[in-house]
C-alpha cells in the first residue's frame, strides 16, 4: 500500500492507494503516527481512500484506533472516496455509525468551514 501525506488549509490529508490488510497496517501504523506527532497542530484529518480497493479487519481496527486517537487531541477523522466494496466491509461491521464518511474531500471542507 503506498501513502501520501499533506496538509491543505489546515487539514491533514493521507492518501492511501492498495489493499489495506494485515501485511501492510503495521507499516502504515508507524507512518502515521510519526506524522501526526510532526503535525501536532493539526486536528483534523482526511484519509483519501478512493485508490483502496480492500480492507480487512486489521486495517478497519487500525482506522478505530487512528480516530481515537485524532478525537483525543480535539480532532476528527474523517473517511472518503470508499469503493463499493470497502463500504461494504463497512456497512457489515455497522462502523459506519462512528467515522464521518464523505464521498469526497470538498465536501469535508465545507463540513469544516460551516463549523
Amino acid at each position: 500500500m503506498k501513502t501520501n501525506f499533506q496538509i491543505e488549509n489546515k487539514l491533514g490529508i493521507v492518501t492511501l492507494t492498495g489493499d489495506f490488510n494485515i501485511v501492510k497496517v503495521d507499516g502504515f501504523r508507524k507512518e502515521f503516527t510519526r506524522w501526526l506527532a510532526l503535525h501536532r497542530l493539526t486536528k483534523n484529518i482526511v484519509i483519501d481512500m478512493t485508490r483502496v480497493e480492500m480492507i480487512d479487519s486489521s486495517g478497519l481496527g487500525l482506522l478505530i484506533a487512528f480516530l481515537k486517537q485524532v478525537r483525543d487531541r480535539g480532532g476528527e477523522l474523517y473517511l472518503v472516496g470508499l469503493q463499493k466494496r470497502v463500504s461494504l466491509v463497512f456497512d457489515i461491521t455497522r462502523t459506519k455509525r462512528i467515522f464521518e464518511i464523505h464521498p469526497d474531500i470538498a465536501s469535508v471542507s465545507s463540513v469544516i468551514h460551516e463549523s
